[in-house]
């Protein structure tokens, strides 16, 4: 199958990341136990390229010039953002709706500090980004869990069970998040789903947060609605974008806390204010050049690019008896059930990791709903894709 795709050789250079402080690959063996010497590291949700030329070229500059004082003036900085959601999800942004936080896991816990109080409920569709329920925690806020349904092989979102929930545990809940796309299982929301939250965020008053970091990793056949764009939300509603996911710069730690209505964005700005929080100035930098043409071709190459390793890798389990990849309409996270194999958890685990000496995600940090599963990464050089689906055959080969 990989002969039919073709190979781009920026994307295809294998970078050694080990030694440069990497969590993805220097704490692999550490929490893993996947040796440093031959593993694949496939957990951590970073890109093994190097960003696009522009963004490298805007670093340069600065280290020639050599002063690094504070930012001031972030007027080109708004309106590269601005430009980017316009041409690029057809959303107009307002540049005084724009907070920059350190990364989205920061932002969703400002929103959390900023628009709930200790012991209020927070709602996560799970299974869902293990991340969300560890700030909401920290926070002393209470996680309620609405389980996302399996329908021909993908998630769904089961509303009216939803609905119920929430409705008997009264005025509990706060706030929902959504994870727009879906980060494990790949799921582009349809506008009909979107309103759907929309109208339980409503029905039940509670803050909406859409998180959606990958929303430029989006393959052939699918469509990013910004959450922005369905009616009848923007006085309840909180959206979360970044170029850390897209550009593989999530070391700037830059993020963007949209927020179309005053009244919520004059309640977000005093809490920033009071916790003393600025920008990083290369932040700025990085994702001022990054939201150009220049990035927006780069970006157009590298979801190809990931669109073929997706193949590759699905291509991989399918063989596999017992395993099955959930279709992957966005990002560059697959999301595999195990459940199929009628093994434990333990021992499918041990065979990823010490017979295939992969290094993945286990399904349960992500929530209720996460129980069997792995996800994988597949933002790296096609050859260590490759060499990850031969080494998965080789662990699960007496299933064949």
């Amino acid at each position: 199958m990989s002969a039919q795709i073709t190979p781009n050789a920026a994307f295809d250079e294998v970078i050694n990341r080990f030694g440069t402080h990497s969590a993805k690959w220097d704490m692999m063996e550490r929490i893993y136990g996947v040796p440093a010497k031959d593993g694949i590291s496939m957990w951590v949700a970073d890109m093994d390229f190097r960003p696009p030329a522009c963004v490298q070229e805007a670093l340069q500059g600065m280290l020639d010039h050599g002063v690094y004082g504070y930012y001031g003036d972030d007027a080109q900085y708004r309106a590269a953002i601005c430009w980017w959601m316009q041409n690029r999800h057809g959303w107009r942004v307002d540049p005084e709706a724009i907070f920059t936080t350190h990364g989205l896991v920061n932002g969703t816990a400002l929103c959390v500090d900023t628009y709930t109080e200790a012991g209020d409920g927070v709602v996560l569709m799970t299974p869902v980004y293990h991340a969300f329920a560890k700030v909401i925690r920290a926070a002393g806020r209470d996680v309620i869990e609405c389980e996302l349904s399996v329908e021909g092989g993908r998630y769904e979102m089961n509303l009216e069970a939803w609905d119920a929930q929430l409705a008997a545990l009264g005025d509990h809940a706060k706030m929902i998040i959504l994870c727009s796309p879906h980060n494990p299982g790949g799921r582009v929301w349809s506008r009909a789903e979107l309103a759907g939250v929309a109208e339980l965020a409503r029905k039940h008053d509670l803050i909406l947060v859409s998180d959606e970091i990958h929303h430029d990793i989006v393959f052939a056949g699918h469509t990013h609605t910004p959450m922005a764009l369905i009616d009848g939300i923007e006085e309840r509603l909180v959206m979360m974008t970044a170029t850390t996911k897209t550009f593989n710069i999530a070391g700037s730690h830059s993020g963007n806390v949209i927020i179309p209505d005053a009244h919520l964005r004059a309640k977000f700005a005093s809490r920033m204010a009071a916790l003393g929080l600025s920008a990083n100035s290369f932040g700025l930098v990085m994702t001022e050049a990054a939201y150009s043409p220049a990035g927006a071709a780069w970006v157009d190459e590298m979801v190809a690019y990931i669109d073929g390793n997706r193949a590759i890798f699905d291509a991989g389990i399918a063989d596999i008896p017992g395993l099955a990849s959930m279709p992957l309409e966005a990002t560059y996270l697959a999301w595999v059930d195990f459940s199929g194999t009628g093994m434990p958890s333990e021992e499918y685990t041990r065979r990823v990791e010490q017979e295939a000496r992969i290094a993945a995600n286990h399904g349960p940090t992500f929530g209720t709903g996460g129980d069997g599963h792995m996800r994988f990464n597949l933002a790296t050089p096609r050859v260590l894709v490759e060499q990850a689906v031969d080494r998965l055959a080789q662990a699960f080969k007496d299933l064949q």
